[in-house]
């Protein structure tokens, strides 16, 4: 799956463009989802690191070189921790691509409404060549001398007799 590609509208063919549509959001829908699982799972993963960090320093506090225990020290001692550094990294990148992922989701809306314009303009025969507007009066005039010309011959000819 590539987002710059799959965003590009064809509008030569947009009766294409719209069969796909559907499918690509679904797709990307469900990349989405699956990106917020992966935080969720991430930040859940990083509680229960925090947890247990929690708990190694309450139970045994000389081993982090700790005299007195309080929720601020209890804290810092945990975010200093190389296990909580790590999960808190897992953390952050499945943030960035939820973020990504649901960004694209949006783009994905946005095609569709792009979709409905470029539809719309097709409709109104936006995309039509040039047409040169008409000129009744150069018309009418070159109508009004056929029927002249027209009239002319006849009379011409009703001399003639």
């Amino acid at each position: 799956m590539n987002y710059e590609t799959d965003i590009v509208i064809d509008e030569t063919a947009l009766d294409v463009e719209w069969l796909e549509q559907p499918n690509l959001m679904m797709r990307y829908a469900r990349v989405a989802a699956t990106a917020r699982m992966n935080l969720d799972l991430a930040k859940e993963s990083l509680d229960f690191v925090r947890a247990e960090l929690d708990k190694k320093i309450r139970t045994d506090p000389g081993i982090y070189g700790i005299e007195k225990v309080t929720e601020t020290v209890v804290q810092n001692i945990i975010i200093a921790q190389d296990e909580y550094k790590e999960a808190s990294r897992v953390v952050i990148s499945a943030k960035f691509e939820a973020d990504v992922a649901q960004g694209a989701v949006r783009a994905f809306e946005a095609r569709k409404d792009a979709l409905e314009n470029l539809v719309r303009l097709h409709g109104q025969q936006y995309f039509a060549g040039p047409k040169v507007p008409r000129d009744l009066s150069w018309e009418r005039e070159e109508k009004q001398k056929r029927l002249n010309a027209k009239i002319a011959e006849k009379t011409k000819v009703t001399r003639t007799k």
